[in-house]
């Protein structure tokens, strides 16, 4: 159950950066489309969300929000599940963090279409929910658990630090 746990909390890391990846992807192929005439406007915009109107990148946004709203949510939870039995120390901790951070996440990410500024702290979280994610992971290494080297003492004789 440790390496499920590695796993899961790695797969978490991972769809962070395909969180990253997509919403640039996306952005960039709308900066582009526009430069080459398209308008963007509210109205594109839920066209675009329809599919009707495309653009290279355009999937980086549905793609967005698939992994940030169905994917990572069911990584994480599935997580925290699996840290009950994986005996990972601190890892009931962790995942749990990583869940809070999730749902914080998600509602960053939906309160930020009406302020921008909470939207800036939704790119911000990612960063400590990706750290959160390699951290939980590192500590599910095989060799996360290990007992203190033996040391010897002034009479020669092995001792347990």
């Amino acid at each position: 159950m440790r390496g499920v746990y590695r796993v899961l909390a790695g797969l978490v890391a991972l769809a962070v950066v395909v969180q990253a990846a997509s919403m640039v992807y996306a952005v960039a192929g709308l900066g582009k489309w526009v430069d080459e005439g398209g308008t963007f406007d509210k109205a594109s915009g839920e066209a675009m969300m329809e599919g009707d109107v495309t653009f290279a990148g355009a999937g980086g946004f549905a793609l967005h929000a698939i992994d940030g709203l169905m994917v990572i949510p069911v990584l994480a939870l599935l997580l925290l599940i699996v840290s009950f039995f994986a005996k990972v120390p601190g890892g009931i901790l962790w995942a749990g963090l990583i869940l809070l951070d999730v749902i914080l996440q998600i509602a960053l990410g939906i309160f930020g279409h009406e302020v921008p500024a909470v939207g800036a702290l939704h790119g911000v979280n990612a960063l400590i929910l990706f750290g959160l994610a390699v951290t939980a992971a590192m500590r599910a290494r095989d060799n996360a658990v290990t007992t203190p080297p033996a040391t010897t003492s002034a009479a020669g004789t092995p001792t347990r630090v």
